[in-house]
């Protein structure tokens, strides 16, 4: 059976602090990618930001299969 603690973190996480990091990094990778097309040096961050923008997907995840956090 999975642990119901784990669903409440992963919920808490996913409406307190994702939203807020994909904002934020929807912002920023918009940027980013622009410059990247152009130069590889900011193919590194605009990957991360990527990641960023995608983690609510990731919150969503690991509530739906009551992931441990680490």
């Amino acid at each position: 059976m999975k642990n119901p603690i784990y669903f409440l973190f992963w919920l808490i996480v996913l409406l307190w602090l994702s939203f807020i990091v994909a904002f934020i990094g929807a912002f920023f990778y918009i940027w980013t990618y622009m410059f990247a097309q152009c130069n590889n040096c900011c193919q590194g961050m605009a990957t991360f930001f990527l990641k960023c923008v995608q983690f609510p997907g990731y919150c969503a995840a690991g509530m739906i299969h009551c992931k441990k956090p680490c």
